[in-house]
């Protein structure tokens, strides 16, 4: 009996070795790293996750994905979240989306977390995996989705490496988190699918493609030792904080860059005269013609003519008609509706310019003239504005006509 109880031990652990072994020669090309194996009807994704560049996401994703996430509810505790959900959202040359034990785009894990940022992390190649959110930084949860081709509009970086105000409304920013390293051919077969054209239903596959499981595969000493709950516990009420710190630095790199532009503006412009005015919020002006003494007070209403320019030299608005002509910017519809006109603004702070006009205005007489050169922070800031472009550094020629008669 010793003898057969022996023999089937060892049986037992051969074939476990062996089954062991199996899984492991799968991957055993792998360099070290935290991956998740996605088992679809479809085929076998396999993606490495960015664990150590944004570590809260990742454990946010594995910890759903095996069931451990400190914020489930507890009926769903110990239950891989993942398993037997759908995509739900398929767009060829787009993406597929998935995450959603609802299927329909709407649900969430019961929870949501702040979007964690990396301007090194990009959606610039197929197969990034990213996490859908309904807008803004804080609605991040259990849905994410894998990108079929590059798509730089979803980052939440611009072409310059500024961050972009993703809390702004149709302003899309979303936080990559993983890449596909095996398994494309899957993604582009599922991006393939047939989909339903109905509104109620628009671009949900009409046969179900579903995750049978995802598996996280821990290789080497580091992955081994990420504890995704423990991860997300202590550090993901440190996100905002994280967040405003990378604001402070992009907008001290946006005024260390406005120094540099300002320090050029005033060489180009040192033969109109020598009345600059430089403000510690960092606008320059020059006084290109006298005032007539008169100040402005805070009760009136004074007429302002402008011609607004980025700082190489192109004109995106003026009130001057002769300048938009000159300019090639003339607009006939504009013409007949007065737009090249003063406009009036009220003089004090509750003007509503933009900061850097408004100091620059407040500072002004009536007949003076100036040419100001306003810093991207003190202007639209980081967000597009018709013909400017996001952190654009702007010249203003402004002239106070006169105080609009009350």
């Amino acid at each position: 009996m010793k003898l057969f109880t022996t023999t089937i031990t060892i049986f037992l652990a051969v074939i476990t070795l062996g089954f062991t072994s199996c899984k492991s020669a799968n991957h055993q090309d792998l360099e070290d790293g935290l991956y998740a194996e996605i088992k679809t009807t479809k085929g076998t994704m396999l993606a490495k996750l960015f664990y150590k560049e944004v570590p809260v996401t990742v454990a946010n994703f594995v910890g759903l994905a095996e069931g451990t996430h400190p914020k489930l509810a507890d009926s769903l505790k110990g239950k891989p979240y993942y398993n037997d959900i759908i995509f739900h959202r398929v767009m060829d040359q787009f993406m597929i989306q998935t995450g959603d034990q609802t299927g329909t785009g709407r649900g969430n894990p019961g929870f949501r977390f702040m979007s964690e940022l990396d301007p090194n992390l990009k959606h610039d190649k197929g197969g990034m995996l990213s996490m859908a959110n309904s807008g803004g930084l804080n609605t991040n949860g259990s849905q994410f989705f894998i990108t079929e081709v590059p798509y730089p509009s979803l980052d939440a970086f611009d072409a310059s490496g500024n961050l972009k105000p993703c809390d702004q409304p149709r302003v899309s920013c979303h936080a990559v988190f993983g890449q596909l390293v095996k398994g494309l051919e899957v993604q582009d077969s599922i991006s393939n699918v047939a989909v339903s054209k109905d509104r109620a239903t628009l671009n949900k596959p009409l046969e179900d493609v579903v995750i049978n499981e995802i598996n996280i595969i821990r290789k080497g000493a580091d992955a081994k030792a990420f504890d995704a709950v423990k991860v997300f516990t202590e550090q993901e009420s440190e996100l905002p904080a994280r967040l405003e710190k990378m604001k402070e630095a992009q907008l001290q790199k946006q005024k260390d860059r406005a120094k540099v532009a300002a320090e050029s503006f005033k060489k180009a412009n040192k033969d109109l005269g020598d009345e600059f005015y430089e403000s510690p919020t960092g606008i320059v002006m020059i006084t290109t013609e006298k005032g007539s003494g008169v100040q402005p007070n805070s009760a009136d209403t004074v007429l302002v003519n402008c011609a607004g320019y980025l700082d190489n030299g192109t004109l995106f608005y003026t009130t001057y008609k002769d300048v938009a002509q000159k300019e090639g910017i003339y607009n006939e519809v504009a013409d007949e509706r007065g737009f090249y006109a003063p406009f009036p603004s009220v003089y004090n702070s509750s003007a509503t310019l933009v900061p850097g006009f408004k100091e620059a205005l407040l500072r002004m007489e009536v007949g003076e003239k100036a040419k100001v050169f306003i810093p991207s922070h003190l202007g639209y800031g980081s967000r597009p504005n018709g013909p400017i472009p996001a952190n654009s550094n702007l010249i203003f020629e402004i002239e106070v006509v006169k105080i609009a008669d009350k």
